[in-house]
């Protein structure tokens, strides 16, 4: 993690934000579990490696949860999104939140494996959830990584206990 700075996103970010998510999700607009986001407005943070734009995070807060709701690590192998995951749950647990979650789809067999190194918990398979979110953003595609049809998404969780 030398060199790499994690900072909030602000104004002067979103046009780079609205790039990155429609370059990495299609558009800016993102859905997860039947709620659509509109990414580029979304809170977040901004990995910085050496001064450029390396990584990104966004998160929606309701309640005592927050989701991570995109999540790109321009460099992957150099621990930015790590870094930002550890950014969004210090935030969380600095709010009160007593859960952090997040959704990827049953194609993602990385991200499967990233979130589980970082303590996540599978603790959901929605079957057939991603024909739904394709009715709300259409530009989903019907395969994903390694040619598997991306039908499910897979809920993860990590609890919190708010001051830790």
């Amino acid at each position: 993690m030398d060199g790499i700075q994690i900072v909030p996103i602000t104004t002067t970010h979103r046009a780079w934000v609205r790039q990155t998510l429609s370059e990495h999700w299609g558009s800016p607009q993102l859905v997860s579990r039947g709620k659509v986001h509109a990414g580029d407005r979304l809170p977040g943070f901004i990995a910085l490696r050496q001064g450029q734009a390396a990584g990104l995070a966004t998160y929606h807060l309701a309640g005592q949860q927050c989701e991570i709701v995109s999540l790109d690590s321009l460099a992957p192998g150099l621990g930015i999104g790590s870094a930002l995951i550890e950014a969004v749950k210090a935030l969380a647990q600095g709010t009160g939140c007593r859960r952090l979650w997040l959704v990827t789809t049953n194609d993602n067999l990385p991200a499967i494996r990233f979130y589980q190194k970082r303590g996540f918990h599978l603790v959901a398979v929605h079957p057939d959830a991603v024909q739904i979110s394709r009715t709300l953003k259409p530009c989903i595609p019907e395969t994903g990584l390694e040619g598997i049809p991306i039908r499910d998404e897979l809920e993860f969780e990590i609890i919190l206990k708010a001051g830790e």
